[in-house]
């Protein structure tokens, strides 16, 4: 049993997928969620709605975590209503999926912008409401070190977002908050109904799996909450990977 009953997370994109699954574990295990969402409204009063269903504390703040204003308001009202912060799950995502010759200036600049970018500014403006034992733990996927089709912009975006989080790390480590990066296998969330070759992603990931099934937002939830434990204070700038074994193959 791990006890986050006290602690305060904000989890980003939190209305569905990965990181709903996160902000259910968090606040199975006593933590008073903040969940972060721009457009989906109704799933993410799905998931208060969840959260509240097993006993916790979880309440919304729409932000559009590319704008700098967006964001700040955001945190001024966590502010008002915490006034601090524990964990910090840095798991919203998005980008275009395209190949390399029909890609455009915006596209690179929204995927960095969201994958990457935020993550630096939540950090900023997160960490003057964290004490020493704080957590702070970016989500991240296996594209960051491998090619996969129509992947080229966003794969760019969390190689940036893991790179960040070890310099992050260096500067934080001194103030007693771990940062890390989970970087998921290959997970059937809504963002992989958007490739246009989902069906061969998840057949590759099922071949070469050796624990013989898919990575579940569960999986990555489990991570999360062992990362946000006092068992986890010395795993501190690493990218852990849960995927089943898939990267060993090579």
């Amino acid at each position: 049993m791990i006890n986050l009953h006290g602690k305060v997370a904000l989890v980003t994109g939190g209305s569905r997928g990965i990181g709903r699954a996160i902000a259910l574990e968090l606040a199975r295990q006593g933590a008073e969620v903040i969940i972060n969402y721009v457009r989906h409204h109704n799933r993410a009063r799905e998931t208060v709605e969840a959260v509240q269903a097993i006993g916790g504390t979880c309440h919304m703040i729409r932000a559009n975590l590319a704008n700098a204003d967006s964001l700040s308001a955001m945190f001024a009202e966590i502010r008002e209503r915490h006034q601090h912060l524990d964990i910090l799950i840095s798991n919203a995502a998005s980008g275009i999926l395209k190949p390399m010759e029909e890609l455009k200036v915006k596209h690179w600049d929204w995927a960095m912008d969201i994958n990457a970018r935020a993550l630096l500014f939540l950090v900023q403006q997160g960490t003057p409401l964290m004490q020493a034992g704080g957590r702070i733990i970016a989500i991240s996927s296996i594209g960051a070190v491998r090619a996969i089709p129509n992947y080229t912009v966003v794969g760019a975006s969390k190689a940036a977002l893991e790179s960040l989080v070890r310099h992050l790390a260096v500067e934080l480590g001194p103030r007693g908050i771990t940062v890390n990066t989970i970087s998921a296998g290959v997970v059937d969330t809504d963002a992989l109904k958007k490739f246009p070759n989902r069906e061969e992603l998840i057949r590759a990931s099922m071949e070469r799996t050796p624990l013989g099934r898919m990575t579940t937002p569960e999986d990555v939830a489990d991570v999360v909450l062992l990362l946000c434990s006092k068992r986890a204070a010395m795993i501190h700038g690493q990218v852990l990977l849960v995927d089943g074994g898939y990267a060993i193959h090579g």
